[in-house]
């Protein structure tokens, strides 16, 4: 068995690198600074240490037992028979799915693919991409019989970016196949390297299913709880006691307010929604979740602006620190970050923004928002400063140190 995991991201270096603890696998990505950047033993993401990357990596195309090749070239992983797909499902500016990434995913398999090979999809979908929009591709490509030449099968992936606890193999991992054996050879595949097991859902579309409601629910509870907040900062009451009281009774969902952003949350409920009302569906809970997370980045502006007014502090022209621009703590990752909208919030108000995030990347986050982040912490005192997102960096800090004698300190969490 020689593995090919396509996309080299979040998801894609952390599977490649357990299945390379057993088997040969090449890890392709059309980035090639990426490529570099691995096959050097470093990982930007910090998703993998450099000492268990360089424990696997191999200086060329395996045959044998384990071991890592990280390419940009497709003629590299054609003796493959088993690939991986894990590559991003954004949506559009119109919250829409792009499926893009996915379909070109599918033209490069349908490329090297040969008979009785499998194709395995992780990238979080709508129940039905695979079958419906990707294995088409698959087939148009290569000119083979899907479930006669070759065959595929779904395993959501659940990645917790940042989190070193929960990793990939301590996550039980849920599987499934386009016929039953080929789903019991998935299922068998991941139990050889996932520690916590698997569970084999008897059909693609049940996989693809529970994996979007997964990131739905958690979606919708957050809503709720932010909901509380914008109720409860009117009645002059803290939310965040209200929680803690209610949290004592065993059954109590703990969830916290908060902004709602990454790759997942903030995209997967319009995945599902767009599929639902291509059924005939509307859904409401599921979007009317998704409307108050998305309004909370503006929301939580007009509260620091609205507090400052009240404590007699000339908004325009103000000096305002946000500290935390990645989507959630102790992470590097700034896809789909909320805390963008809290920025144009506040600039709205011809305020003065310094950023400040130790773990983000300034080119990365000028390249996709077009703003400067500084990686160390202002010396200068500031009218306003708002805690975005609570990186461990920012534990101890003396705030009064970044303060003018007037001002707001603004904390999410």
């Amino acid at each position: 068995m020689k593995i090919a995991v396509i996309g080299l991201g979040y998801v894609g270096l952390p599977l490649a690198r357990l299945f390379a603890t057993k088997y040969p696998v090449i890890g392709f990505d059309i980035n090639k600074k990426r490529v570099d950047e691995l096959m050097s033993g470093h990982d930007h993401t910090l998703e993998v240490s450099d000492e268990d990357l360089k424990a696997v990596l191999s200086k060329a195309p395996l045959r044998g037992f384990g071991g890592l090749y990280c390419t940009d070239i497709i003629e590299d992983i054609k003796d493959c028979n088993v690939y991986v797909v894990t590559v991003p499902t954004p949506a559009d500016k119109h919250n829409r799915p792009d499926l893009t990434p996915l379909k070109k995913a599918s033209e490069t398999i349908g490329k090297v693919i040969s008979k009785g090979d499998i194709v395995i999809y992780e990238s979080t979908v709508y129940p039905g991409a695979t079958e419906e929009d990707c294995i088409p591709v698959v087939e148009a490509v290569s000119g083979l019989k899907f479930n006669r030449d070759f065959f595929a099968g779904y395993s959501p992936e659940r990645i917790n970016p940042g989190d070193k606890e929960h990793t990939i193999e301590k996550i039980k991992k849920v599987t499934s196949g386009s016929t039953p054996e080929i789903g019991r050879q998935i299922d068998e595949l991941y139990r050889s390297v996932i520690i916590a097991g698997t569970h084999l859902a008897p059909a693609i579309k049940v996989a693809e299913a529970a994996k979007i409601i997964e990131n739905c629910q958690r979606d919708i509870n957050i809503a709720f709880v932010n909901e509380l907040k914008k109720m409860f900062d009117r009645m002059d009451i803290d939310t965040h006691a209200v929680l803690e009281a209610a949290g004592t009774k065993w059954n109590f969902l703990r969830f916290r307010p908060g902004l709602v952003g990454g790759h997942c949350i903030g995209v997967d409920p319009y995945y599902l929604a767009q599929k639902a009302q291509d059924s005939g569906y509307f859904p409401e809970i599921i979007l009317a979740g998704r409307r108050l997370n998305d309004s909370m980045g503006e929301y939580v502006g007009s509260q620091v602006v609205k507090k400052m007014i009240l404590k007699g502090i000339p908004v325009k022209n103000s000096d305002i620190l946000v500290m935390g621009i990645t989507f959630k703590e102790n992470c590097p990752d700034v896809r789909n970050t909320k805390v963008v909208e809290v920025i144009r919030s506040l600039k709205e108000y011809d305020t003065k923004i310094a950023i400040y995030d130790p773990w983000a990347n300034p080119k990365e986050v000028q390249q996709e928002y077009g703003l400067d982040i500084v990686t160390q912490l202002p010396e200068e005192k500031f009218d306003a400063v708002v805690v975005a997102v609570v990186h461990k960096e920012f534990e101890g800090i003396d705030y009064a140190l970044l303060l003018k004698e007037n001002s707001v300190l603004y904390t999410l969490k």
